[in-house]
């Protein structure tokens, strides 16, 4: 009689899965042979008992399948009461914490508020007797609580000093002023300052806002105060307009900014130009060739832009200026028709995808030291040179009609192919001009907030505050700090300090 034993096996697969599944064919083969042996026995004892051996073979396979049936039945209710123990076990266990957690906020300062027994409650609830203090034993916790803003008006009292000759009387100094002899202190004008070009809260509303809290006051003076503060930092602005200009690698953007006087028949424009420490703005009549002349007077090296033609014709009239076109604003123009043209569009959005992965090797802030922009250089060569060649084949052989949104695009990209393969030529050029539009988010919502400017002065003032804290926020530093210590060298007439510098030097107020 054969074994019935499942052999070990030999040279067994090390995949614990391969292991079950050869295991499993096994027993199924030996179960196969057990059928087929109880199959003949029961045939040959019907035959010796003298019964039909086809039916005692057919009671035999029913008597099987009212077995496996009865089996199959007692494993479902094991595995139901199994799950209900199991779902039973799951509700008593206590279930994990979701999110962060409270964060520790070490940034805030501490205040300490001791809290009493009142005197109704201090009897023992025993003896009736008085409850006094456990010494200094105390049950601590703590909470986020908010201080409202005040507005103050301090009396400011100069002491007077004389000599005992009676010849010289002389008082001490008052503070300076932003407007002097002005009745509103330096800081306030900062704080206008911040509130709209920062926290983009509207003139008119920081009157509402101010009128709560028991001051009385004008938009025009709140703006007096902006317009005085904007003039005493004017010369870190033109200083950092003259950095900008000194960049090797310039970004540029421009974007519309309402004109708001009953007269106006046209809007200005926001210009922006930017570096990875720096973002500039000037505001100016139009978004014109003449404009552009103005903005980028005395630049020479490489301008980073989207396809306006503006930049196009600067640079081709402009010496020693070169145009490198944004890889984004391509990308953009095909995800925009991917409903209509879902093949072609997938396959030059898989490519371009692939040359910012490449990018993406290459660890830090761009473009990095020398020695970054160097393994950018190679890696660019070595990658996205072949890509590139792919898309350019691809826009070929895309056979999009010249008319159609497609065919436009594939113009579009073709077009500016020279200033879209210039970054494979210099590691300092990024692939896009993200910068740029990621530095007029700000002029955007405060645009979107308070709609634009009345005057020309009102567009210098926007143009000063905003690039001195998003230049700021460019260089990590607290945009309102900077603005404060850069304010108060400004009024006690000690040399200007950029954002940068206040990177390297924090402590920044004793010199």
């Amino acid at each position: 009689m054969e074994s019935l034993l499942v052999e070990p096996l030999v040279g067994r697969p090390k995949d614990p899965v391969a292991n079950l599944e050869k295991r499993i064919s096994l027993l199924e083969d030996e179960n196969q042979k057990l059928h087929r042996r109880l199959s003949l026995v029961t045939q040959r004892l019907a035959e010796a008992e003298g019964r039909d051996p086809q039916l005692a073979l057919d009671e035999l396979i029913q008597q099987l399948q009212e077995s496996e049936l009865e089996r199959l039945r007692k494993e479902q209710l094991l595995l139901a009461a199994e799950a209900k123990a199991k779902k039973a076990d799951d509700k008593k266990r206590k279930k994990p914490k979701r999110g962060h957690g409270p964060r520790p906020q070490e940034a805030l300062p501490v205040v300490e508020e001791t809290f009493e027994l009142p005197d109704e409650q201090a009897e023992c609830t025993v003896c009736g007797g008085h409850l006094v203090p456990l010494g200094e034993q105390f049950e601590e916790s703590e909470d986020i609580h908010v201080v409202e803003r005040r507005y103050v008006k301090r009396l400011l009292r100069r002491r007077k000093y004389r000599c005992q000759c009676n010849a010289c009387v002389v008082t001490a100094p008052s503070p300076p002023r932003v407007i002097p002899g002005g009745r509103y202190s330096p800081d306030f004008c900062l704080q206008v300052a911040a509130d709209k070009w920062l926290d983009h809260i509207p003139l008119e509303r920081q009157v509402r806002i101010m009128e709560r809290q028991g001051l009385i006051v004008g938009s025009q003076t709140l703006f007096d105060q902006a317009h005085a503060l904007a003039e005493l930092l004017r010369p870190i602005y033109d200083r950092l307009g003259e950095l900008v200009l000194e960049a090797p690698v310039l970004h540029a953007d421009e974007t519309r900014w309402p004109r708001l006087d009953k007269k106006a028949n046209s809007n200005w424009t926001v210009w922006t130009r930017t570096t990875p420490e720096i973002a500039h703005y000037s505001i100016l009549a139009s978004k014109s060739r003449s404009a552009a002349d103005t903005i980028f007077a005395g630049y020479r090296g490489v301008i980073v832009a989207d396809g306006y033609q503006v930049y196009e014709s600067l640079v081709r009239d402009g010496p020693d200026l070169d145009l490198v076109n944004c890889w984004a604003h391509v990308r953009r123009k095909f995800a925009d028709l991917r409903e209509n043209f879902p093949r072609q569009c997938a396959e030059v959005l898989t490519l371009i995808r692939e040359l910012y992965d490449v990018e993406e090797k290459i660890k830090g802030p761009f473009p990095g030291d020398a020695d970054a922009q160097s393994q950018r250089l190679k890696l660019r060569k070595e990658a996205s040179a072949p890509l590139l060649e792919k898309i350019k084949v691809w826009a070929s052989t895309v056979g999009a009609l010249p008319r159609s949104e497609l065919g436009k695009s594939v113009r579009y990209m073709l077009k500016r192919w020279k200033a879209l393969s210039r970054f494979l030529e210099d590691g300092r050029i990024p692939l896009d001009n993200n910068a740029a539009e990621r530095s007029l988010r700000g002029p955007v919502v405060g645009r979107k907030v308070h709609y634009g400017s009345k005057s020309k002065k009102g567009t210098e003032v926007a143009a000063i505050f905003y690039t001195l804290f998003e230049t700021a926020k460019l260089c990590g530093v607290e945009p309102v700090g900077y603005v404060r210590e850069a304010m108060n060298r400004a009024l006690h007439h000690r040399p200007v300090i950029l954002p940068q510098e206040l990177v390297e030097a924090p402590s920044g107020s004793a010199n």
